[in-house]
């Protein structure tokens, strides 16, 4: 299994602080997928502004956000993700 070493939110300072700050509001708590981006707090926002913002919130023609969430679902249940 690999190790990655992460910041801990309670320790969290700067623009990692607010990336952390960002996350518990948009979800309640800062996830391990935040957390894994904690030595380079700009990714946090690149990936999540950016790439799940961007899917999960952008209109397109054919999948609305509910069946974008169901997908995501799915996916998870099959990673053995529970978030």
């Amino acid at each position: 299994m690999a190790w990655i070493r992460t910041i801990a939110p309670e320790v969290a300072t700067g623009a990692l602080r607010e990336r952390y700050d960002e996350a518990v509001r948009r979800a309640g708590r800062v996830w391990n997928i935040v957390r894994l981006m904690s030595l380079r707090p700009q990714h946090i926002e690149d990936v999540i502004e950016g790439v799940y913002c961007t899917l999960m919130f952008t209109p397109t023609p054919r999948l609305g956000r509910a069946e974008r969430e169901m997908i995501a679902v799915v996916v998870s249940q099959a990673n053995r993700c529970h978030y």
